[in-house]
């Protein structure tokens, strides 16, 4: 088994956001507001849950809380949940109102069909492609049925490994590339209903991706 596909990228993850949670939710404090298309598809994954009638919603790999805390300002019930133990005491220590939890999208701690929502914003892009079915079985046995799932990814054909970053601090993760569409058949098969894909920063070298899906009643 490669290196990539084994659970150590999961030791690896953890401690690599441990290290860079001060830096990192320094650099991310203001960048929601320094992006209006993800500011709309933010504001648009609130509405599409109140219009289902509202309830809980997970942002998963959710980081300092910035994200979480915008749903929340937007009128969700949003809390968050992130491997990283540091960066769920800096979102706590950030946004001393809302939920935070440390927890594993590949063994996600919700109850069946508990929650309205669910956002994996830049997060499932550290998950190798064989865990990636485990994960989306985990979002599909969370969300209830009719349920909104939202995911934001970097798109592309290829994993690299980051060894930097966030104010120079060391890393060792691997980040994965993917394209939409594969996103989409991947959660097709995983019991999704796709809604949405919308392309962002088509003309950069690294284009950014985020694809709505619902739960299948």
């Amino acid at each position: 088994m490669s290196e990539v596909n084994s659970d150590r990228w999961l030791t690896d993850t953890r401690t690599s956001y441990d290290t860079v949670a001060v830096s990192y939710a320094d650099q991310m404090r203001s960048a929601i507001a320094e992006l209006p298309y993800m500011r709309a598809a933010l504001a648009l994954f609130a509405d599409l849950v109140r219009i289902a009638g509202g309830g809980a919603v997970a942002d998963v790999g959710c980081g300092p809380g910035h994200v979480t805390a915008h749903l929340h300002d937007l009128g969700v019930d949003a809390f968050g949940i992130d491997l990283s133990p540091v960066m769920i005491d800096v979102a706590r220590r950030d946004h001393p109102g809302l939920r935070f939890e440390v927890g594993s999208m590949t063994d996600l701690a919700l109850d069946d069909a508990s929650i309205a929502g669910l956002l994996a914003w830049w997060s499932l892009i550290h998950v190798p492609d064989d865990a990636v079915p485990a994960a989306l079985a985990h979002f599909h046995r969370a969300l209830r049925p009719g349920g909104l799932l939202a995911l934001g990814f970097h798109v592309g054909d290829e994993s690299r490994l980051k060894t930097q970053g966030y104010g120079g601090h060391p890393m060792r993760i691997h980040v994965h590339r993917r394209r939409p569409d594969q996103v989409a058949a991947r959660l097709r098969e995983s019991g999704f209903t796709i809604e949405a894909q919308l392309l962002l920063t088509p003309e950069e070298d690294i284009p950014q991706a985020i694809v709505f899906a619902r739960r299948q009643p």
